[in-house]
Order: C-alpha cells, then sequence, then structure tokens
C-alpha cells in the first residue's frame, strides 16, 4: 500500500481534467504532499493537480458540522421529499452506480450539469444513428481532419500533440502529411493545425449561427448535388466543392465537433449534417465523426445511467420504473417550475461549477474549494477521484475507461460512502 506522505514521483497518471484522459502524465509530490505535473502538462493538468489541498468540515447552512450530522440532516431533507432532483452528476463510474442507488431508492430524477450539450448528441443517435471514430483510430488512421465550428484546442489542450502530430502510428503513416480543415467559427486559435513541416491548415471561417446552413450545403455538395448560390454563411460555394472533393479523396477522413461550443439555434441540425455527410462518403469512402466531451465526467455519468437503466441522464425514477423525459427532467426547468422540493449537487471535478440558485433545499456534495454565492442548506466535501482516491472514468469516445490513481493522502469521504450513507438512512 503506497506511503501518500512520502516524496515520489509517479509515472503514467491519467488526468480527469477533460475527455481526453491523456494518461502519460508524470507527477511529483513532495514529502508535504504538494504535487506538481513535471511532463506531459497541460493547464487544465496543472490547475487541476497543482490545486493546494485543504482540510473543509462539512458545513449545515454554512455552519461546520460533522459529517454523521450532515449526512443525517441530507437524509432528513431527501426522505420527506415527495420529488427529489439529484443534479450535477460530475463524478467517476463509481460515484455514478452509487448516484443510481440512491436515485432508484428515493424515487428521484437525476440531471447533469452538461446535459444541455450532452443532449445535442444524444438527440441525433437516438433520431438517426450516427458512424463515428475512437481517438485511436484518429491516432492510427485519420488522413483529413475537418474541425467543425472549434479550434478543438479551447477545450483539450493536447488533442493535436497526441492524435494528430503524433510522431508514431500503428501502420507507417507519414502523420505530417496530414491535413486539417476548420470549418466555421470566427477568431479561432488554429496554430496547433499547423503540421510539423510547417503546412498551414485551411481556414473556412463563418459565424457559428450560420453552421446549419453551411454544413447543410457541404452535405449536399457530397451527395452531388448542384448549388444555385455563389456563397452560403459567407463561405464561398466554391471553397466548400474543395473541400467536398478533398472528404471524396481521403482514405480516412474526420469530422470532429465539440457539442457544447455549437451553442446555437439548430445545433442538432449541425450535427446531424456533418453525421449525415460521414454517412454519404462511406459510400466510397472511409470517413468517421468524432464527437468530442468528456468534462466533468459526464461521457462517464451518461454510460453508467444507461447500462443501469436503459437510458442516460434526465430521467426519473418517480414512478418507480426509469422514465425517459429529455425536455421534462432537466434541472433548470424542474427549478423554474418549481416541481422538485429536495435537490442533491454532486461536483467532483471543478469547484467552479456551483448549483442553480433556487429556493430549494440544496445539498452540495462536492470539491472541497467549492466556495458559494448562497450557501446551500447541507455541504459535505469529499475526496476527488483521480487525486484524493482511486477511481474509474470513460473517455471522450466512449470506448475505453482508466483507472484513475490515489495521488496525494486525503481524509475526505468519496461520493460513493457519502451516497450510501444516505442511501441508507432513506431505505430505514
Amino acid at each position: 500500500m503506497e506511503n501518500f506522505a512520502q516524496a515520489a514521483t509517479i509515472d503514467g497518471v491519467a488526468c480527469p481534467a477533460c475527455g481526453l484522459l491523456c494518461d502519460d502524465l508524470k507527477i511529483q509530490r513532495d514529502e508535504a504532499g504538494v504535487l506538481n505535473v513535471v511532463e506531459k502538462k497541460c493547464a487544465k493538468s496543472v490547475a487541476f493537480f497543482e490545486r493546494p489541498y485543504r482540510e473543509k468540515s462539512p458545513q449545515i447552512n454554512g455552519q461546520p458540522a460533522k459529517l454523521e450530522e450532515a449526512i443525517a440532516e441530507a437524509i432528513s431533507l431527501f426522505k420527506h421529499a415527495q420529488h427529489p432532483l439529484i443534479s450535477g452528476l460530475s463524478t467517476d463510474i463509481y460515484g455514478m452506480r452509487a448516484v443510481m442507488n440512491l436515485a432508484e431508492t428515493s424515487n428521484a430524477t437525476i440531471d447533469h450539469m452538461n446535459s444541455k450539450s450532452s443532449m445535442r448528441n444524444l438527440y441525433v443517435l437516438q433520431n438517426s444513428g450516427w458512424q463515428i471514430t475512437t481517438l485511436t483510430e484518429v491516432r492510427n488512421r485519420v488522413d483529413l481532419l475537418v474541425v467543425v465550428g472549434t479550434d478543438i484546442v479551447s477545450y483539450f489542450s493536447r488533442f493535436f500533440e497526441r492524435l494528430i502530430w503524433n510522431q508514431e502510428s500503428m501502420f507507417g503513416q507519414d502523420t505530417a502529411t496530414r491535413e486539417v480543415v476548420y470549418l466555421g467559427g470566427r477568431d479561432l486559435d488554429t496554430s496547433a493545425g499547423i503540421s510539423p513541416n510547417g503546412t498551414k491548415p485551411t481556414v473556412l471561417p463563418c459565424d457559428k449561427e450560420k453552421l446549419p446552413e453551411v454544413t447543410a450545403a457541404l452535405r449536399a455538395l457530397i451527395s452531388g448535388k448542384k448549388l444555385v448560390a455563389s456563397e452560403v454563411g459567407g463561405i464561398a460555394v466554391s471553397d466548400l466543392q474543395k473541400l467536398a472533393d478533398r472528404l471524396h479523396a481521403a482514405k480516412y477522413s474526420v469530422l470532429a465537433w465539440i457539442s457544447s461550443s455549437l451553442d446555437i439555434s439548430h445545433a442538432e441540425l449541425t450535427i446531424q449534417n456533418i453525421t449525415g455527410t460521414v454517412e454519404k462518403l462511406n459510400q466510397t469512402t472511409r470517413s468517421s465523426g468524432l464527437p468530442l466531451s468528456g468534462n466533468d465526467g459526464d461521457v462517464g455519468s451518461y454510460n453508467a445511467s444507461s447500462w443501469i437503466s436503459g437510458y442516460p441522464f434526465r430521467s426519473s425514477y418517480r414512478r418507480d420504473y426509469p422514465d425517459y423525459d429529455p425536455y421534462h427532467y432537466n434541472t433548470d426547468s424542474l427549478l423554474a417550475e418549481q416541481e422538485v422540493d429536495a435537490m442533491i449537487w454532486v461536483n467532483s471535478y471543478n469547484p467552479a461549477r456551483l448549483p442553480p440558485e433556487s429556493d430549494v433545499p440544496t445539498v452540495v456534495i462536492g470539491h472541497p474549494a467549492m466556495q458559494f454565492k448562497q450557501q446551500p442548506a447541507v455541504f459535505i466535501p469529499i475526496a476527488i477521484p483521480g487525486l484524493d482516491s482511486n477511481g474509474v472514468q470513460f473517455r471522450s469516445d466512449s470506448s475505453v475507461a482508466l483507472p484513475l490513481k490515489q495521488v496525494r493522502a486525503a481524509s475526505f469521504p468519496t461520493l460513493t460512502e457519502v451516497l450510501s450513507a444516505i442511501e441508507a438512512g432513506v431505505k430505514a
């Protein structure tokens, strides 16, 4: 068993700060438990691992309390609630299993803090299906990457380093010859798309609000349709035709997007146009979509919820069985319409993600560094997976679940321990 009081250098650490779940970090720990990311760092990993550790006690109405007292207060709120809500859901797989157990026991509704963006992808998947790939396939096969509406690196700092300009690929491809196209968006950081040999990416800018029509036009051109217009959304049709020709000629193209960056009307239509383009390309060549997500544990949460209940988040156990309604069971609507009378907000990873302000009695179980504008009824600080405790997290592509290592000593309980205690109290 590792002695966390000793200084150590830890190799192969997985970082849950974003959906790439980079597992090649090297971290140094001194005798005081202070962590320093020494290799393979990015701004997000530094913020995650190097945030100072501070002891913090549970609170009831902003006043310090014992853990047992805080759990008892949470039990009282949830046990007597007519319609409890468990939201946030920023956790790992172990924590999400505990969430599902409590939801079933207490007849609660569940929703994730990122469900607004996650549902954009899920609506398309449920409506028409899609053909998508994995990060490993991208790393080893892609020859043309089309990035839609984002620069990727604003969300996933090491994407190009790890998956596009990697020095080695499984099939001997010269990765420096890969092509990158940015389609849509303004003022993007396209520097990461410059190849190691200096080739600059193709940039076709437009306002994000124009992406539904731009992607529809590209889909039409891929299908061999003729467009009467000379430009669509500010992009010349001739440029879109050149992109269509390059996609047809590519041996393995990938069209990537980030649903959280598509905060526009008809975002689902944009995604459906992307996946429809991929479907058409696969009739004559090879192409895949790449939906990038996974922040705040959202990919793991909807995977765990789906295999346990049959549905992703925005579902409810109010009727003693899983009831899925993505329009009704979303946190903002439930709070605005005063349909819930108690809420647990789970937030393991990012202390800035606070629960929505409301009059609903709220139990926050989360990151010890959280600072509140509106004091919750109960606050229970917990161990952070991959930092203060072991865990398991899904990568952005849902194909790989990686272990998270505890790397420092901590006295906080895990989310599973807290929720299991609340569940036992609700059952009693």
